[in-house]
């Protein structure tokens, strides 16, 4: 049953979008946070080993996300998305520091594969510096970002939330999503830190939120659903129904649980809420957010 479905529900039947999921392959490139504890998913994924997930447990569409600094990885990742079928969009990497960033984007999108580039992302949490993201070369290559029609994804903790606020809050007219809704301590259960710095995001209509990466936040071998409940009514009452949106983060939720596992758990968790509303979490929010074609 999909994920918005009820018995006795008649919903219109809108796609099903995976808005997070990676592609990668250690034998060919080096990934320095693919450390010894992540031995369970160091080896190749791609297409051929997301399809039958996505068949089985009726998702339509992804959004294929980067996971290096790396412009050849982009240029590799939307190859793959031309040729997979399923790939609705991409999120790359590009230097916001660059002062050509303009012509990077440019020539990345006039590539025969470009129209699939829907979004630009960093590792923000991976900055020694906090304010990395209010930077004023940054703050330009977002601002190069919005002009080309491109969404921006934070990889941030609570650590660089306050940077993330305030990028958000001076570029209005950006459409920014939190992935992972900035990965809080679920395996200790303390969220006040982390409640505090995104309790002030629901009131910025432009920033968006991925119901994604929980159980990788959690105990990976003990975390139950009703683990990440709190934290999901939180996001829930903090962004609402229009701006949320479902990701399995794939292949890295392995680690934890599977690909049906992340799915039924987000749905467990959004139980509460009418059909319509999981339909545009679990697919129209995403949809909307990247402008993809599906």
């Amino acid at each position: 049953m999909l994920p918005y479905r009820e018995r006795g529900e008649t919903v219109r039947r809108e796609p099903v979008v995976d808005a997070h999921q990676h592609f990668w392959d250690p034998a060919v490139v080096t990934y320095p946070w693919l450390t010894a504890e992540y031995a369970a998913v160091r080896r190749r994924f791609g297409p051929e080993d997301l399809a039958p997930q996505l068949a089985q447990h009726g998702v339509d569409r992804t959004v294929l996300v980067q996971t290096l600094s790396s412009l050849a990885e982009t240029r590799e990742l939307l190859r793959v998305a031309a040729r997979a079928g399923f790939v609705a969009g991409v999120v790359g990497w590009v230097d916001l520091a660059d002062p050509g960033v303009e012509s990077v984007l440019r020539e990345v999108r006039a590539a025969p594969e470009g129209r699939w580039l829907v979004g630009i992302r960093h590792q923000a949490h991976d900055e020694p510096d906090p304010g990395w993201l209010v930077r004023e070369d940054v703050r330009r290559g977002l601002r190069a970002l919005g002009d080309a029609g491109l969404a921006f994804d934070f990889l941030v903790r609570t650590r660089e939330l306050p940077a993330a606020w305030r990028v958000a809050h001076e570029l209005p007219e950006m459409r920014f999503v939190i992935d992972h809704i900035a990965k809080p301590p679920i395996r200790t259960g303390d969220h006040h830190s982390w409640a505090e710095a995104m309790a002030p995001f629901s009131d910025l209509r432009n920033v968006s939120c991925k119901l994604s990466g929980m159980i990788t936040e959690a105990d990976w071998h003990a975390w139950r659903p009703d683990d990440l409940i709190p934290y999901v009514r939180r996001v829930v009452g903090w962004f609402g129904e229009d701006r949320l949106m479902f990701g399995s983060d794939w292949p890295v939720c392995l680690v934890a649980g599977s690909y049906g596992q992340v799915l039924d758990t987000a749905a467990a968790t959004l139980a509460d809420l009418s059909a319509k509303a999981r339909s545009k979490i679990f697919g129209r929010n995403a949809m909307e957010f990247y402008r993809l074609r599906c």
